[in-house]
């Protein structure tokens, strides 16, 4: 499944003004043995998307038996999840406060920004951009925007911390050094003075200085904890490829050395017809004894990464794999029944948490509800209700809504309220699925899901 990124995969000097002094040593970072970084505690503000990079120079500011198909009536379009709201003991520092407003006033002019940071970083680090695609385009606004995320949620420490350990062993592939960090903090300060000149001053700056230089410690540990004991990347050999329909392709692989993840996770690709230009793809199986790899893979529009695996490639070819990540897994240290929400492609990780369920022997029932715009398009349903066939504790429910929104035709059965929920599909999906879930009483801290956009604001 193409899944969406906050990640840098799925995805910082001339004389200009508000440009922080490379001399400073401000961000410099330290080793892992030098310090400890304690979490501060800043802010929640939702930063705007930004646009595509530029290497010029800065420009002026400017989811019984045989079933039949649920026909999922047409649901009222859900509504956005909201944030949580603080808890009212729990006041936010002056630092969060300074960032908070920095980014309601960057957002107007974020994709300015954006090209600004890039222009910045590349200008004054040259060195740096053999790091990025050969085309910005596919870059676009995902490190300024990670990094803004994170500094948003500088106060959820637990859910931020695991999202820069991702994010901090993730860009190992890419051959991210500590060293860079520095580079990439100038830039970000450099554009927020900028764009944000109205609310920018010596006190907001050393927030955000601070608030970059524990972001940026966090990740280079993480980094240097994943090398002590994986690769930054696997070679994986396609050992089959089986077209399912025109656009949808079940790809195995063999990688090189052993691979070790946990079903419901994900990892990141990358295609030798595409360097440097990495995709999510949750695994579509448990782990398995081979040690083959399995992925479910739709070609969608302009996608150069998903239209090559699903057209392209061929038994033989290599790809790059990054680590495995995601929270979406199985807590086999209880009973709890397992409701499963899988859209399109999103069946893979469903499949995946199926199969590790039969695996630990559990008899614990799991309700899945397999959704796709048409028939046509419940590609996997025959492996599905196999599994269904096998399994006296597996229900496989097909439902077919042309609008793609059928979570609420999970309302149709139930109760859910001994369940843990899992979602998989377009984020759109997962945004209506949410609002399902969380109507029909079950807790959001019940509910697991790996659309990365929404990573950290659905941690709380």
């Amino acid at each position: 499944m193409d899944a969406p990124t906050t990640t840098t995969a799925g995805n910082k000097d001339a004389d200009s003004e508000g440009v922080a002094d490379v001399s400073s040593g401000w961000f410099t970072p330290m080793s892992p043995a030098e310090t400890e970084v304690t979490q501060p505690s800043p802010p929640t503000a939702r930063p705007s998307s930004a646009a595509e990079g530029s290497s010029t120079a800065p420009p002026a500011p400017a989811r019984p038996t045989t079933p039949e198909p649920v026909r999922a009536s047409t649901p009222p379009t859900p509504a956005e999840s909201a944030p949580s709201a603080r808890p009212a003991a729990a006041q936010p520092s002056p630092d969060a406060l300074r960032v908070r407003r920095t980014l309601a006033e960057i957002g107007p002019a974020a994709d300015r920004a954006t090209s600004y940071f890039y222009a910045l970083l590349f200008v004054r680090h040259p060195d740096l951009r053999a790091l990025f695609p050969p085309s910005m385009d596919t870059q676009r606004d995902r490190l300024f925007k990670a990094l803004l995320t994170a500094a948003e949620h500088m106060d959820t420490p637990d859910v931020l911390r695991e999202y820069l350990r991702h994010l901090g062993s993730g860009h190992r592939k890419y051959g991210t050094q500590s060293a860079h960090y520095p580079a990439v903090g100038e830039a970000l300060i450099g554009a927020l003075a900028r764009y944000a000149e109205a609310v920018w001053d010596q006190e907001t700056e050393a927030a955000w200085v601070r608030t970059y230089t524990a972001i940026s410690q966090i990740m280079i540990d993480a980094a240097a904890e994943s090398e002590l004991h994986s690769p930054a990347w696997w070679h994986a050999e396609v050992v089959a490829h089986d077209l399912r329909t025109p656009d949808i392709a079940v790809v195995t692989l063999r990688p090189d050395q052993p691979y070790p993840f946990l079903a419901g996770q994900y990892t990141s690709l990358e295609t030798p017809w595409w360097p440097r230009i990495w995709r999510h793809y949750s695994f579509a199986a448990a782990p398995r004894a081979d040690g083959l790899l399995t992925l479910h893979v739709k070609a969608v529009p302009a996608g150069w990464v998903s239209n090559a695996l699903v057209h392209r490639a061929r038994p033989g070819d290599v790809l790059r794999l990054g680590p495995p990540s995601g929270s979406m897994t199985v807590d086999h240290t209880t009973d709890s029944g397992l409701l499963c929400i899988g859209g399109g492609t999103g069946i893979a990780p469903i499949k995946a948490l199926v199969e590790d369920v039969a695996e630990h022997g559990n008899r614990r029932p799991v309700e899945v509800f397999y959704g796709a715009r048409s028939d046509h398009d419940l590609y996997d349903i025959d492996t599905m209700l196999r599994l269904q066939k096998s399994h006296s504790w597996l229900s496989v429910r097909p439902v077919v809504d042309d609008r793609a929104q059928f979570p609420d035709a999970v309302r149709q059965f139930g109760p859910w309220n001994a369940y843990d929920a899992y979602l998989s599909g377009p984020p759109g999906m997962i945004r209506s699925g949410l609002d399902a879930l969380r109507t029909i009483g079950i807790p959001g801290s019940r509910i697991r899901h790996d659309s990365l956009e929404e990573l950290v604001a659905a941690g709380n």
